[in-house]
């Protein structure tokens, strides 16, 4: 049963790793991973074999270690899959004070389709939450154009939303640098706000009167589906509390890919601490 488990697995993910080379082509980062995942079953297929066709030719300790490798792994990427999953069911209310869009790949041809998906679900935020005003993250690649934020503005502006709700963040080249710098920028329109109304506040009378409690930035963070968790969790460990995720649709065909891709950059950032 072990061998033709194996087997089946090994064939599934070289059948994937056509299908999304045939799909999207060979520009689909890490797409070499399925490739690696069918040898590794592959290889996992022949030893169960051989321990079916030769029992007690491997040393006991050998097993135990294999299996508790194979089984420690497994339980990781299930935990970590779990809240990638998590993530992507999340969603934030209405009425948020700012909304972090963040950026993907922009071509010579126009934005990438994954950038065009987030954009879309701004758009449609934009509708119900007409205060909120969206911070347009990510720079120029070496491969790009011009600034992921500048081909954002434009875009949304073109699609409808107001100047005055987008400000751009055209500097950052990682999900890690979006958040920080879009918290700088966010903590800078605060200043601004305080500075011009500060001088023009009326007097008021002595008389009775509420204490009311100020109310906390609320912010949201705008990404693909797979990516909401893990920027969450950094826009957490950078001082931004209370961050809520906006999911914005991902491609059907390769979300299985982007899922395990996103599982490594968890893995990454959790061990670089940046999350």
């Amino acid at each position: 049963m072990a061998v033709w488990a194996a087997a089946g697995a090994a064939i599934l993910c070289f059948l994937y790793y056509i299908a999304i080379i045939i799909y999207a082509g060979f520009t689909v980062s890490l797409s070499w991973i399925w490739l690696l995942a069918s040898g590794f079953f592959s290889l996992l297929a022949l030893g169960c074999r051989y321990l079916r066709l030769h029992p007690g030719r491997i040393p006991l300790r050998v097993m135990v270690s294999s299996v508790t490798c194979l089984a420690a792994f497994f339980v990781v990427f299930v935990v970590v899959e779990f809240l990638v999953f998590w993530g992507a069911a999340s969603s934030a209310p209405a009425g948020m004070d700012y909304v972090i869009v963040l950026g993907a790949k922009v071509r010579d041809e126009g934005i990438s389709n994954s950038l065009r998906r987030r954009l879309d679900r701004a758009i449609e935020y934009s509708q119900i939450s007409p205060r909120t005003v969206f911070i347009l993250s990510g720079g120029q690649g070496e491969d790009e154009p011009e600034p992921e934020a500048q081909a954002m503005y434009d875009y949304l502006l073109y699609n409808g939303v107001p100047a005055n709700r987008l400000v751009m963040e055209p500097v950052s080249s990682s999900t890690v640098e979006n958040i920080a710098y879009s918290r700088v920028v966010i903590e800078r329109l605060e200043r601004q706000k305080d500075e011009l109304s500060s001088p023009n506040e009326p007097s008021v009378e002595p008389g009775p009167y509420l204490e009311v409690e100020d109310r906390p930035l609320q912010i949201g963070i705008l990404t693909s589906n797979y990516h909401v968790y893990r920027a969450e969790m950094i826009a957490r460990k950078r001082g931004i509390e209370g961050i809520r995720g906006i999911p914005a649709p991902s491609d059907i065909l390769l979300f299985p890919h982007l899922c395990v891709r996103e599982c490594l950059a968890i893995l990454k950032d959790r061990l670089m601490g940046n999350m």
